[in-house]
Formats: structure tokens, sequence, C-alpha cells
């Protein structure tokens, strides 16, 4: 075993760590019955935390 595989992080700091940097998360999934497609499913999602230095997308600017 090397040091990597021995080493243990805590759930919260593996969030921790994701969500200082931000997560983007795509893919799709599709419903296909003989060769017809019949759902599609795209998933576009960017996940990240917020703080008071980066300004809402939401509001109007001041």
């Amino acid at each position: 075993m090397t040091v990597v595989e021995r080493r243990e992080i805590a759930l919260v700091d593996l969030l921790d760590r994701l969500l200082a940097g931000g997560v983007v998360i795509t893919g799709d999934i599709t419903l296909r019955i003989a060769d017809v497609d019949l759902v599609r499913i795209d998933l576009n999602a960017l996940i990240s935390s917020v703080n008071e230095a980066v300004p809402s997308p939401f509001e109007e600017p001041v």
C-alpha cells in the first residue's frame, strides 16, 4: 500500500474542497426502444459555494 492509498479524507473535507473550486456535472440520457428515441434528458449543472465577493447573477447591478 502506498501513502496515497492509506490517506483518509473526511466527507466534509472533500465537499469543502469541491465547493471551494466548483464542480460541473454534465451528461445525457436517452431512452430508446426499437431504434426510436422516446425520451432524452440533458443535464448541465454547476455546483459551487456562494459568498459576498461574487455578485449574484439574478440581482440588478447597483
